[in-house]
């Protein structure tokens, strides 16, 4: 397979989202140490720590470069798919199987990725742009724990975040497998360990992803 043909064929396209988005669970999980680092209680200090480095460093900074870039690949390939997908159909009115075929979240990864895309808009304009636009102009950075803990102190925010982040949970259901299947590694001998590890994974990490937004809510964490 060539270049032109990895961008214009459907194994080229679903062998594309596979990479992406095997990057992109490299990056949550990176993300969620980060972020779970709110649940030391001393204040915020390990987390700024953290986010320091994440946003200081020059490699994280390249490689933060590089995430964008995968993430549009990601979407746009996404859209391509969904779109090639439902002109094959023979009919739109087609009675469907259901889950007797499939699963309704694998059926669904359009509009979960959209109700995801919507949702990570939403934090980079609320946390990383203000950020990196301080990091720009002044040359300091914005303090991060104080910012969110402020934020998540509005109900509709926090129910937005936590929708997010369950949208998260069933798209990953999905993808996690579905990217080592594509790329050739979900054989029978691994399949269970995959799928297994994929569930947990699904479950765990957009957890403790939507228990931040909460806990500042709640006041758990101060």
């Amino acid at each position: 397979m060539n270049w032109k043909q990895s961008f214009s064929t459907s194994i080229g396209k679903k062998l594309q989202m596979s990479l992406t988005g095997l990057f992109l669970i490299l990056f949550l999980l990176v993300h969620c140490y980060v972020n779970a680092q709110i649940f030391y209680m001393d204040g915020g200090v390990r987390f700024n720590e953290a986010a320091h480095f994440m946003g200081t460093n020059a490699l994280i900074r390249t490689v933060e470069i590089g995430l964008f870039g995968f993430l549009f690949l990601h979407i746009i390939q996404g859209l391509m798919l969904y779109s090639a997908n439902r002109s094959k159909r023979k009919s739109r009115y087609a009675v469907s199987a259901g889950n007797a075929t499939s699963k309704w979240y694998s059926r669904s990864m359009a509009l979960l990725g959209t109700l995801i895309l919507l949702f990570l808009v939403m934090h980079l304009s609320k946390f990383w742009a203000p950020n990196r636009f301080s990091q720009l102009t002044t040359g300091e950075e914005r303090p991060l724990f104080t910012m969110m803990r402020d934020e998540f102190q509005t109900a509709w925010v926090v129910g937005v975040y936590v929708l997010g982040c369950v949208s998260l949970g069933w798209h990953l259901v999905h993808g996690f497998y579905s990217a080592f299947q594509t790329l050739g590694l979900g054989t029978n001998k691994y399949k269970g360990l995959i799928k297994s590890i994929g569930v947990a994974f699904s479950i765990i990490v957009p957890l403790i992803f939507a228990l931040m937004p909460i806990a500042f809510f709640m006041q758990w964490v101060k």
